[in-house]
């Protein structure tokens, strides 16, 4: 059996409707599947107005919007559509992405009719309840996540930090790599432009701290708006550029009101703003790999991040950027305070990190999950 052979079903909580670092690895390995003669069909919510276009053929499931996160939808069935269509396209390997109701429909589908199920972990969902004052609940978001994915036969994790915990906790001892890749003709040193800086109310000689990412609290707004604080107590100068947009953006520009905020950017407009950074800080400790902090280091920026899965498999501490304990706003203040002061040392670590990004090539990483898919339907093809 080879990859051309792969008739992949591939269930989705969310594959274009709003973009982000998940689906847009999806996508793109749906393309690079389609483009190696595989057949791949996906079933997940769709909206009248998406995100992007979807790579491959989508079929939409019963899905509601979340209270107060109406952006996103809770996928709740298959439909009958959805299951005839399911049944007629026929798959040998089932890949679900996300441990939501559809998720568990998938799961006991293939598990009725003896088909591999391999599932990929995009984000920290246990974590999530933190920034809710849940976090009470953790333990028992990990229990309904242990559920799950010892019910699968494998997972892909994007990092070999992601892939530990996940074997620490339980969920799975079948756990391979799935990374992340960066585009190499956008991310680049090279897209940094002062002439834009300017037009955002930056000089040439100010020190940017950059974030970027979705604008909600489960990424570390506090974290990183409490650090500033103690940044400008100490005096130190600098200024914050914030990339990216949700429905956090009001509380954050409000408690950053010098931050120049420029809303969502893509592609050429985006590695534009990247670049046009001094350095990235990305305090999230949800992340399972990190998209933001190897875009950054493609475009030779040091990263101060929370030394937490996904940027400890990216981040070389003192080499590369820092890494921090999460939520310890001292040393994160501390951290950016030697690099706003230090030229040379953000040059040095930006050029280990521009080195580091290098090795992460999108064909090869997405191959690795089609080798994991040809592994499990071989497996259960000898019983």
């Amino acid at each position: 059996m080879e990859t051309a052979d792969l008739r992949i079903a591939l269930f989705s909580g969310n594959y274009n409707y709003v973009r982000d670092g998940a689906n847009q690895a999806l996508n793109r390995l749906v393309g690079y599947l389609l483009r190696q003669g595989a057949q791949v069909r996906v079933y997940a919510p769709t909206v009248a107005q998406p995100a992007f276009e979807p790579t491959g053929d989508l079929i939409g499931i019963h899905s509601l919007p979340i209270p107060n996160r109406p952006e996103y939808r809770v996928p709740l069935a298959i439909s009958l559509k959805a299951r005839r269509d399911l049944k007629a396209f026929a798959p040998n390997v089932v890949h679900v992405s996300s441990p939501d109701p559809v998720g568990h429909q998938a799961v006991t589908w293939a598990r009725n009719r003896n088909l591999p199920v391999l599932a990929s972990v995009h984000t920290r969902f246990e974590t999530y309840l933190r920034y809710y004052n849940m976090a009470w609940g953790e333990p028992v978001i990990e229990a309904i996540l242990r559920r799950f994915y010892r019910r699968c036969d494998a997972l892909v994790a994007p990092s070999e930090s992601m892939a530990q915990l996940l074997r620490e906790q339980r969920m799975n001892y079948d756990v391979s790599i799935w990374s992340r890749g960066v585009d190499r003709d956008i991310f680049h040193p090279d897209r940094r432009d002062l002439a834009w800086r300017r037009a955002q109310g930056i000089a040439d000689h100010e020190v940017v701290v950059g974030f970027l990412g979705r604008l909600v609290m489960e990424k570390g707004l506090d974290v990183f708006s409490d650090t500033l604080d103690d940044l400008t107590r100490r005096n130190v100068a600098h200024r914050v550029l914030v990339v990216g947009e949700g429905p956090a953006r009001e509380w954050f520009q409000a408690r950053l009101p010098q931050a120049a905020f420029v809303g969502f950017q893509q592609g050429a407009d985006l590695a534009r703003a990247v670049a046009s950074m001094d350095m990235l800080f990305n305090p999230s400790v949800t992340e399972t790999f990190g998209n933001v902090t190897l875009e950054a280091m493609a475009c030779r920026l040091p990263v101060i991040a929370a030394a937490a899965t996904g940027s400890q498999s990216l981040v070389d501490d003192h080499v590369s950027g820092r890494l921090i304990p999460p939520g310890a706003i001292h040393q994160f203040a501390e951290a950016l305070k030697a690099y706003i002061e230090s030229p040379q040392l953000r040059g040095d670590h930006g050029l280990a990190g521009e080195a580091r990004a290098l090795d992460f090539s999108w064909d090869r990483i997405n191959q690795a999950v089609a080798d994991t898919y040809l592994r499990l339907v071989r497996r259960r093809m000898r019983g």
